[in-house]
């Protein structure tokens, strides 16, 4: 079936008085962020529906126009950008439901796949628990079966150059063979060094193309041109994996929204940060992996240039997972190995950390030694917690909270959906307290500062373990569930600042309508530092030619877009690189090619330690990147007036809530969110409602509301 999603033009963006909708699509709930450009923003939240995520998107876009006073086919009809992310990829993978594929490779690599990395491969993504013990690991079972995997004669040198032509009718014999035998789905094709010399790939897609039209072919060429065989045919593959999954997605999403009056543009978050038209995300799904708590980031950063902060841990707790990234110095932290479920994948990625310690995630007992255990396994949104009612039957983080006096039973989700405690605290008693030999109450704090503290000691892992300073850092904390915990964990970092944004709950849909249209172009290049200019200048000028064409294409004008460079570097005889912001002259000149190796190294001994970097080993290049940005609009930021300082305008009531410092549970002040203004000052211990999150401020610590409706809070 040919793809339903549309084409992007920028001149949609630019399109006075239209709306701009960004969704985001996790494990728990579909969190939707709209606005008009130059207004401030609307948001709506609502339970994912995993058999159908379409459902849920449409849910979440339903309850933002509500806010707006309009209905969804109203809004719909007046929008011209639908920004989205989406776990699709994520899922595909870790539920095992791709395509079957086959994979064509150079004859004599037909096992580079199933070897992986040698040893390494056999505790690659285990969990440290898990490394202990590496004679019981083993390497992941390969996506592609290894009866799938064919080697076809052909040889392209590391210049380039065609050393053995490629044999055509073996190509067309293994593709016969592959579909007509294996019954695969689709291909991916990974020959060696085709990121020098894409004639042979190219050659295969054609020959394909002509036996099987419409089968989806994934080459490595274009998905990930760059230098490591296991790396890039294992990208390769699980784009292969994906890809139907994706297109399918995708063209239903287009459809429904469509049905429902959209006549705009799709864009889809990549995990680079950047937004793409839905047609070139269909073609390469490998880069939306992990893009919805990428967002989050995005939207952390953007927020920060606002508030004058350029370090920032972004902490986003969702229903399933615990995640942080790190901005520092302004700029986002890219990952050094991607890995997804144990699987490696060379594309441009942000660094995400998590673990499986989300609203959703279930509480249980050890059988083994009889300890109180968090996740990873999660409830999700159906059945989901025990208090929400629909089914589940198993304590869940979000039933703690509950059983502390956090929750609302009438204001979560805007009220949509009751909650039920009571029988949360009965199977909470049968299930973990009673084992413990604690009362419930006791064994909920227990499990509560467990929680905390395994979220710290994540933070501690992307931060002290990597030689910074959480004391240098403004703490940024959203998701769904991330405003229970947070007060805990900032407290126990001593991080200078805690930042619950306004748009906490929705932050990822948030970071979609921060984020711009970006595309990612490199090339592998060889080339010892110092370069002279005129190795890497035509390089350079070739990338920024397609580039800007494209951007063109898509309706940007000069003005809207923006040329960011970046080169992987490595110490010679090393086999791992790093990717060093370019901030020099285009095109460089002797000068800014040297500073260049002052950056890598800067960057070296930032991520390594200090004096890790060797210069005397010899610094090279291996690859040119440029992102190509061509910059969308942006909701209005003007802050609103400080008033008084005095809260009880938004005082609701009072309640019994468990207390950090005093340790018990207590009765105490609580607060409605919505009627808070920029200055007031709420003291905790408290609790703070909105329609769709709760912020919890422990003792000695304060929250005040500043000019764009952030709780930033103090005082440890």
């Amino acid at each position: 079936m040919p793809p339903v999603v549309k084409g992007f033009r920028a001149t949609q963006a630019r399109a006075g008085g239209r709306m701009v909708i960004g969704v985001d699509v996790g494990g728990t709930c579909t969190d939707c962020v709209m606005f008009r450009p130059g207004e401030g923003v609307h948001i709506g939240k609502a339970l994912s529906t995993p058999s159908n995520f379409e459902q849920g998107v449409l849910d979440a876009v339903s309850a933002a126009a509500k806010t707006a006073g309009t209905t969804l086919s109203k809004l719909l009809a007046e929008t011209d950008l639908f920004l989205h992310g989406s776990t699709v990829v994520d899922n595909v993978i870790l539920a095992r439901e791709g395509a079957r594929i086959g994979l064509i490779t150079t004859a004599g690599f037909e096992d580079t796949l199933l070897i992986t990395r040698g040893a390494y491969g056999r505790w690659a993504g285990l969990t440290e628990d898990r490394i202990k013990h590496p004679v019981d690991t083993d390497r992941p079972p390969p996506l592609v079966a290894a009866d799938c995997i064919r080697g076809v004669r052909e040889r392209v040198d590391w210049k380039g150059h065609i050393v053995e032509p490629l044999d055509f009718a073996q190509v067309r014999q293994a593709v016969r063979d592959l579909v007509e035998r294996g019954k695969i789905e689709t291909i991916a094709v990974s020959l060696l060094w085709s990121f020098r010399n894409k004639t042979h790939e190219h050659a295969v897609r054609d020959i394909v193309q002509d036996l099987y039209p419409g089968l989806h072919v994934s080459l490595s060429c274009e998905v990930a041109p760059v230098p490591g065989e296991y790396e890039r045919t294992s990208t390769t593959v699980i784009n292969a994996y994906a890809g139907e999954m994706a297109q399918a997605y995708l063209d239903n999403l287009s459809a429904k929204l469509s049905g429902d009056g959209f006549r705009g543009s799709l864009l889809v978050m990549q995990g680079y940060g950047g937004l793409v038209d839905a047609v070139d995300a269909a073609r390469r799904p490998v880069t939306m992996l992990e893009c919805g708590p990428v967002a989050g980031v995005v939207g952390s950063q953007q927020l920060g240039s606002r508030l004058g902060h350029t370090n920032i841990i972004a902490a986003d707790m969702g229903g399933t997972t615990f995640k942080v990234g790190i901005v520092q110095d302004g700029q986002l932290d890219y990952a050094r190995e991607p890995i997804v479920d144990r699987y490696h994948y060379s594309v441009p990625k942000i660094e995400i950390a998590s673990i499986g310690a989300g609203g959703g995630s279930i509480v249980h007992i050890d059988p083994l030694d009889g300890a109180p255990k968090i996740g990873p396994k999660s409830a999700g949104s159906r059945p989901g917690p025990i208090c929400y009612g629909l089914g589940g039957s198993e304590p869940t983080l979000t039933d703690v909270a509950g059983l502390l006096g956090y929750m609302d039973p009438g204001t979560f989700l805007g009220g949509s959906v009751p909650l039920d405690f009571e029988k949360a605290a009965a199977i909470f008693e049968s299930r973990i307290a009673r084992p413990l030999g604690l009362e419930t109450e006791k064994a909920a704090v227990g499990i509560y500062k467990i929680a905390a503290a395994q979220m710290a000691d994540l933070i501690r892992e992307v931060t002290i373990e990597r030689g910074l300073d959480p004391r240098d850092f403004a703490l940024y904390a959203f998701g769904g569930s991330g405003g229970l915990f947070a007060s805990k964990f900032a407290k126990d970092l001593g991080v200078c600042t805690l930042v619950i944004p306004a748009t906490a709950s929705v932050n990822c849909a948030f970071g979609l309508v921060s984020a711009d249209f970006a595309q990612d172009y490199s090339v592998a290049l060889s080339v010892a530092m110092p370069a002279p200019p005129e190795s890497i200048n035509p390089v350079m000028a070739q990338l920024r030619g397609d580039a800007a064409r494209k951007l063109f294409q898509s309706g940007f004008r000069a003005e809207e877009m923006r040329f960011d460079w970046s080169f992987d570097l490595r110490y010679r005889r090393q086999v791992h690189q790093l990717t060093t912001p370019y901030t020099g002259s285009d095109p460089p000149d002797s000068e800014s090619i040297a500073r260049l190796s002052d950056d890598f190294e800067a960057l070296y001994e930032r991520r390594y330690g200090k004096g890790s970097a060797y210069r005397h080993a010899g610094i090279e290049i291996t690859t040119v990147r440029l992102r190509a940005i061509g910059r969308l609009v942006r909701p209005a930021s003007d802050p609103e007036p400080l008033g008084s300082k005095d809260p009880s305008f938004a005082l609701s009531g009072r309640r019994r809530i468990y207390a950090d410092t005093a340790d018990a549970m207590i009765e105490a002040p609580i607060y409605d969110y919505g009627r808070l203004r920029p200055g007031m000052i709420v003291t905790g211990p408290t609790v703070i409602h909105t329609p769709i999150t709760t912020i919890v401020v422990q003792g000695e610590q304060s929250a005040r509301m500043d000019g764009y409706r952030n709780l930033v809070v103090e005082g440890w």
